[in-house]
């Protein structure tokens, strides 16, 4: 993850401690601004995935801590089942998993690769595709994310 500002270190580290304090893990917290105004987005899971109430208990937990920061909008929310991979945790959990690498410039004119997940750190993204084993220069990668599983879903449409 990119190093962030000082208040951002701080939103962050009261966050995580709220986060693991109530069994939830702290994926990514962000300023973004918007048209009509800054939100402060804060993306939560745990084992078994996020509910409603969880964010909700959540955002009722770490807002008065959140109080003095400058922001106009709290949202707290899960990372999604197609989320980017940023933490050590998320990587870790998703090897063997099939990934897409959304790349900066076209490689072999393609914009993105999907493939098994093998590796991934600072340096670079190593890919099974098929029977090859690819490894993109990290500097070439804009993002990782999950290709969420969806037979599951074609399976109840058969019942």
């Amino acid at each position: 993850m990119p190093p962030k500002n000082a208040n951002m270190q701080k939103i962050t580290a009261l966050c995580e401690k709220m986060a693991e304090k109530m069994g939830y893990e702290l994926c990514d917290a962000a300023i973004e601004k918007e048209p009509t105004g800054r939100y402060l987005r804060i993306y939560i899971d745990k084992d078994g995935g996020i509910t409603l109430d969880d964010c909700e208990a959540y955002h009722r937990a770490v807002q008065p801590g959140l109080e003095n920061f400058d922001y106009n909008f709290l949202e707290v929310c899960s990372p999604g089942i197609d989320r980017p991979l940023k933490s050590k945790r998320d990587i870790e959990k998703s090897i063997g998993l099939l990934v897409e690498a959304r790349l900066y410039k076209p490689v072999d004119g393609k914009k993105s690769i999907q493939g098994l997940l093998c590796a991934m750190d600072e340096n670079e993204v190593k890919l099974r595709c098929g029977e090859e084993e690819i490894s993109l220069n990290r500097k070439t990668v804009a993002q990782v994310r999950l290709v969420p599983d969806l037979s599951a879903l074609d399976d109840e449409d058969e019942e």
